[in-house]
């Protein structure tokens, strides 16, 4: 699995909690899957290029 995120980026974002080691996982999978329902639903309306509204 490609790691989507960056632990910075993530860490920033919570700004003033601390994150913990199993929170980018779980976290990268959510991702990951809001990009397969957002390709599929492209797909689905005959475009190669996902968008903002696919999300």
């Amino acid at each position: 699995m490609v790691d989507l995120l960056k632990k910075s980026g993530v860490r920033e974002a919570a700004d003033g909690v601390n994150v913990g080691s199993d929170f980018y996982e779980a976290l990268d999978e959510r991702v990951h899957h809001l990009v397969e329902r957002a390709v599929e639903r492209a797909q689905d309306n005959g475009r190669k290029t996902v968008k903002a509204r696919d999300v």
